[in-house]
């Protein structure tokens, strides 16, 4: 007989979308888990979730039971347009030409179903306001995707067949098109959306599918100038003689009175790249601290293959989210987030209770530093 869980100690969903289907928001407050970092995908959807962090706020009783995300994801980066680029086309048919690879050019009724694309300095004064009306929210979902394509317009069948509870915008099952959204367009919405994260001084949560390197070349030029010195021990010891025990961040840490280009934490999400990139994102010199969350769904969906049993087992404890990634709250949700750790910490070799408290004292550190 397994051991009981202990969601006493406090449980903590890094990574979900429960206002993909709101009639599933009701059931947060009789679940298990502590708290949902709860995402925020495009433009449907934004409202909803500062709706459901307001609705569910925190009581003198009980913590958060949400952390709302503003962010657009890569899936629907086609959406908006570059307006701070004098040379970006602004014309919605010549964005969509464009942007997408390939270009839609004997397919004008693919252009026309699409919606007309939103400036990017809109998308960003909008998430500015919420991201301030939030003091306690990340910036998310947001990143990079090679593999995804645009699903296809609606069929009257698609859409007799539609299911009502569901948020629009999603593809909800429609046939995929063979259009992708070029990854130098990805790219430039999402550097956007880390800069303001850098400003506002909040964490990112990061979607990445096959794109592992160009996600981390992208921060690294955010990055550049603002690393972190590392010294050597005796250097180390050496400073710390000549001045008194200081922490390493404190000694090291760039002068700068101006907010950095780039979030202070970064959590790359249901993470299934290999172990070396680990490395590279985890490196002393990087100024924003990395972490890494797994979940049922994308990473335990069947017997757990060596790469992902490489990666746990390869990052160090402080490191290491749990998420469900689902799109409808309730006890489902409670179950993924059950099985994750378990599988985590039979992986890592942490008793239960021990594997839990580390969890939830990472989850507590990246969302509030």
């Amino acid at each position: 007989m397994s051991q009981q869980f202990p969601w006493d100690i406090g449980v903590y969903d890094a990574h979900c979308h429960p206002t993909d289907a709101m009639a599933s928001v009701a059931d947060i407050p009789q679940m298990k888990a502590t708290t949902l970092t709860i995402m925020a995908t495009r433009g449907e959807d934004q409202d909803l979730v500062q709706q459901t962090a307001m609705s569910l706020g925190k009581s003198e009783q009980s913590p958060e039971r949400t952390i709302p995300c503003f962010g657009w994801h890569p899936w629907f980066s086609h959406q908006i347009v570059d307006d701070t680029d004098a040379n970006t086309a602004q014309q919605k048919e010549d964005h969509y030409m464009a942007v997408l690879s390939p270009p839609p050019t004997e397919d004008k009724s693919f252009i026309n179903a699409l919606l007309t694309p939103k400036p990017l300095s809109e998308l960003i004064a909008e998430t500015k306001a919420r991201l301030q009306s939030c003091p306690n929210a990340l910036v998310g979902e947001v990143g990079l995707d090679k593999a995804f394509r645009l699903p296809g317009i609606w069929s009257p069948d698609e859409l007799e067949n539609r299911d009502g509870q569901v948020t629009p915008g999603s593809r909800e099952g429609r046939r995929l098109s063979p259009y992708k959204v070029k990854l130098d367009h990805q790219r430039t919405i999402l550097k956007a959306q880390l800069q303001l994260a850098g400003e506002m001084d909040r964490a990112v949560s990061m979607h990445s599918v096959q794109a592992h390197g160009v996600v981390f070349d992208t921060l690294k030029e955010l990055w550049k100038g603002h690393e972190r010195v590392v010294l050597s021990r005796r250097k180390r010891d050496k400073q710390q003689d000549a001045e008194g025990a200081v922490s390493e961040d404190e000694a090291s840490a760039p002068d700068s009175k101006s907010p950095p280009p780039f979030p202070p934490r970064i959590c790359m999400h249901s993470y299934s790249g290999p172990v070396e990139p680990i490395r590279q994102f985890l490196h002393p010199s990087n100024p924003s601290d990395v972490y890494f969350s797994f979940s049922s769904l994308i990473n335990f969906s069947g017997a757990p293959a060596r790469k992902i049993t490489d990666v746990i087992k390869a990052l160090p404890d402080d490191r290491i989210l749990i998420e469900s990634d689902l799109h409808t709250a309730g006890p489902q949700m409670d179950d993924l987030l059950e099985d994750v750790a378990r599988q985590i910490c039979k992986l890592r070799g942490w008793e239960l209770r021990h594997g839990v408290q580390v969890l939830a004292d990472n989850w507590q550190r990246f969302v509030f530093g």
